[in-house]
């Protein structure tokens, strides 16, 4: 991950319509074809999401792209980015593929391990190793 993604700080994310849970290691950021665009992002594939329809490519540049929706409600709640073009990827990004529209989920931050600071990327565990998605570590129950 590149440096300066390093202090961001990691988000539980969940639909708004529903409430289902989507994902514990949530990233507020920006979209690489459109700075004016905020998002969430995660590094792993969302438990709460299902892959909809077919892939498609978007005006801002030619990812491949195919909408996710909630398991919960159905709702769609953001997209994978299937096959990334070569100007995002030669861009300065955060290596996640899974977003999320602001406008269809929330987010809350998570705390480290302790239950006390909140927790960022520099300090959080590898994918195989971060127990909170098995129902092990403490949340947050500020939201942004």
């Amino acid at each position: 991950m590149h440096p300066q993604f390093r202090s961001k700080v990691v988000c539980e994310v969940g639909c708004r319509w529903c409430g289902q849970v989507l994902c514990h290691r949530g990233m507020r950021a920006i979209l690489l074809a459109d700075t004016t665009i905020e998002l969430y992002s995660t590094d792993q594939p969302p438990q709460g999401t299902q892959l909809v329809a077919e892939d498609y490519t978007t005006r801002n540049c030619w990812c491949r792209i195919r909408d996710v929706g909630c398991v919960g409600c159905g709702n769609v709640v953001g997209y994978h980015v299937t096959q990334p073009c070569e100007p995002c990827m030669s861009a300065c990004n955060n290596g996640h593929y899974w977003m999320f529209h602001t406008t269809e989920v929330t987010s809350t931050e998570r705390l480290d391990h302790s239950g006390k600071q909140i927790l960022t990327w520099a300090y959080l565990p590898r994918v195989e190793r971060d127990d909170v998605g098995a129902g092990r570590g403490a949340w947050c129950g500020v939201g942004r």
